[in-house]
């Protein structure tokens, strides 16, 4: 099986009332990509797609066995997580406040997360990459959280350079623009080639590579 690309596309999750689960995907901004009935009422997929994902999700009525609301742990990678909570709740829905894990400890009374049951107030102290999180969940309880992702680790990305949308693109373009503005103070002139840094600081920075100084 070597060099077969296998690529995670659907997350089914399970839904009491399939009209409301529909309205509450759409109101948050996503994508329908389908919605095919069978005549006689006895099946029904609806396919929604997040904004810059490449994967989606399915719902429906006989697409799955599981309890409506036991999905949980669906995570949502942005790379501004204060921008992404104020958009969903723009769109009305309820998240919770910016989080973070306790350093040392796993074990406590929240709700799990990849970093335990600790959820500590606020961004991640540091705001370090992937350590800083909301949630939220659809009307079924099905529970959702944001992941704020600004630098990969090393090995977790193969291949070209690519954005899954614009603004992600210029997110990166803004990292690079402030990283180069140090850059300059500290050799202490003005780098006409510019566009050369950036491009290799986007680069390394897509690829979990040390970054250029």
């Amino acid at each position: 099986m070597d060099g077969i690309d296998m690529k995670l596309e659907i997350v089914v999750i399970p839904v009491s009332d399939v009209d409301r689960a529909k309205a509450f995907y759409a109101g948050l901004g996503w994508r329908l990509d389908a919605d095919f009935a069978a005549d006689d009422g006895s099946f029904r997929v609806i396919q929604f797609t997040p904004p810059g994902s490449g994967c989606s999700v399915i719902f429906g009525k006989n697409v799955t066995a599981a309890a409506p609301g036991s999905a949980q742990g669906l995570y949502l990678i942005v790379n501004d997580i204060e921008a992404a909570r104020a958009e969903l709740l723009g769109h009305g829905v309820a998240v919770s406040e910016v989080f973070h894990g306790s350093a040392d400890t796993y074990v406590g009374p929240d709700e799990p997360f990849l970093f335990g049951r600790v959820r500590v107030a606020g961004p991640d102290p540091g705001r370090g990459s992937y350590r800083s999180f909301a949630s939220f969940s659809d009307p079924d309880s099905n529970g959702w959280l944001f992941q704020e992702i600004t630098t990969r680790l090393p090995g977790r990305i193969e291949g070209d350079t690519t954005f899954a949308a614009p603004t992600d693109l210029a997110a990166a373009l803004r990292r690079a623009a402030t990283a180069h503005g140090e850059h300059e103070k500290r050799t202490g002139g003005h780098d006409t080639n510019w566009p050369d840094w950036y491009a290799e600081y986007i680069v390394r920075e897509q690829a979990g590579k040390d970054l250029p100084s």
